[in-house]
């Protein structure tokens, strides 16, 4: 099984990092960072840099896409091999999947039209606009295509992904080894639980 998880500049680490993690340690799978071209590709941050080790050509046809979110969304939509690369490799995957803003990448390959679809709160309704019904879910599943909500949703959306792609025990064996178990110190982490006027900024860290 041969995934491949698509860098582009700016985009978020833990959108790829989580579902590489799930996905790395499953048995018989194969992660592939790819980008334009092979080498280290930058995140939003500008701290932390991952390395592509192949580029978009050299994986044409992988079992299953992860698409990750990030500031650079807005610029990956620009990058016409990007797109064209998801909108391709989509007729063959098993399944195509992204991660918070990853879904716009989706949706400019054409791939969300009709389909149920979700995001990063912050943008949730803006993928209208690529012919999506938006759901505010954490995962929503609508044919091939898995779409998780904002950054930290990426590893639930992997471990759901495991369970179809193999099984539940072995999703499961995959949680209990990384021990993913949460138990956040604050109940923040969604518009309707945290704080009144709160959600200004934590835009304003993500933009």
């Amino acid at each position: 099984m041969h995934v491949a998880i698509p860098l582009y500049p700016r985009f978020t680490a833990l959108d790829a990092v989580g579902p590489y993690t799930v996905m790395a340690f499953a048995p018989g799978c194969t992660v592939t960072f790819v980008a334009a071209q092979a080498g280290p590709v930058v995140d939003d941050r500008g701290s932390l840099s991952l390395t592509a080790t192949a580029s978009l050509a050299d994986v044409p046809r992988p079992d299953v896409i992860i698409v990750p979110g990030g500031p650079g969304t807005a610029e990956a939509l620009e990058d016409a091999d990007l797109v064209a690369w998801i909108a391709e490799a989509h007729e063959h995957t098993l399944w195509t999947t992204s991660v918070c803003s990853g879904s716009f990448l989706l949706g400019g390959a054409g791939l969300l039209k009709g389909r149920r679809a979700t995001t990063h709160w912050g943008w949730l309704e803006h993928l209208a606009g690529f012919g999506a019904e938006p759901v505010s879910e954490r995962v929503v599943v609508d044919g091939k295509i898995v779409t998780a909500a904002g950054v930290s949703s990426g590893i639930d959306m992997a471990l759901t992904l495991l369970a179809r792609l193999s099984d539940v025990t072995t999703a499961q064996a995959v949680q209990l080894a990384m021990e993913y178990d949460p138990e956040p110190p604050f109940d923040a982490g969604s518009p309707a639980t945290a704080p009144e006027g709160l959600a200004d900024r934590a835009l304003r860290l993500i933009s």
